[in-house]
């Protein structure tokens, strides 16, 4: 059996932090679903479209990972995609209650679904996209936060 992890977030705009977790934790799993889900608390600020094009083009040469897009919860999306683990990153303490109580009940939802937390790393751990949103609104460089790959200027347009 493949073991394949869904990596769900609004990713506006996909950072640094997401991009390492998501590179940790390749050597964990046969394939890593990005799944850009519809947070019900946030107005995402990028088109959908754009947030996918920018998070295929970083893992443009690694097979193992995919990018999808799904509205509604996401063991749902786990049951419709047969992934067996839901992985997230921590930032903080903060990070930790929230997803746990998230996994928790995910857990009582879909006993056969596992949540793995991976730590950020510590020249990750202040990056988080709600702050380099607000440096792009601001027109400022988020260029450090953002993968390499990723023109800052593309932030930009329109």
């Amino acid at each position: 059996m493949n073991r394949v992890a869904i990596f769900p977030g609004s990713f506006d705009p996909f950072t640094r932090g997401h991009e390492s977790i998501i590179r940790r934790a390749l050597p964990m799993f046969d394939q890593i679903i990005v799944m850009i889900g519809y947070n019900s608390n946030k107005k995402p600020y990028y088109p959908l479209e754009k947030r996918e094009e920018w998070i295929n083009r970083v893992f443009k040469n690694d097979p193992k990972i995919t990018v999808a897009k799904f509205e509604g919860l996401t063991i749902d999306f786990c049951k419709l995609v047969n992934a067996q683990y839901i992985l997230r990153g921590l930032r903080t303490s903060a990070d930790f209650e929230y997803e746990r109580a998230i996994a928790q009940i995910n857990k009582d939802m879909r006993p056969e679904i596992e949540t793995i937390f991976l730590l950020t790393t510590p020249e990750t751990t202040a990056i988080s996209s709600t702050i380099v949103r607000d440096i792009l609104l601001h027109k400022g460089d988020a260029s450090q936060f953002l993968p390499s790959c990723i023109d800052i200027s593309e932030f930009y347009e329109d």
